[in-house]
């Protein structure tokens, strides 16, 4: 992080909304809003956004599967495959 640029007041985010998209967009870092001193934003680029999002639901499958297997609601690998090939026939 590159505190003098990726720290800014809101009043300077309001005054140069498109050269900071421009930085977020080229350097893919943050920016931190901050407003009366405290910081009450964070600006990031689409790409990393979305990366984050998919990083998020992935954590989240891993989670319940190891709740799942932790409380013992698993199912053999072979059941699994067998009860799949069986609705494939019966389409």
């Amino acid at each position: 992080m590159k505190i003098k640029e990726d720290i800014r007041p809101i009043s300077y985010i309001k005054a140069h909304a498109a050269d900071i998209l421009s930085q977020v967009s080229q350097t893919r870092r943050p920016v931190f809003v901050t407003q009366n001193g405290e910081a009450k934003a964070v600006l990031i680029d689409s790409e990393s956004y979305e990366n984050m999002k998919n990083t998020i639901a992935l954590l989240k499958i891993i989670s319940q599967g190891e709740n799942d297997i932790k409380n013992n609601r698993i199912i053999d690998q072979k059941k699994v495959f067998s009860k799949i090939e069986n609705k494939l026939k019966n389409r």
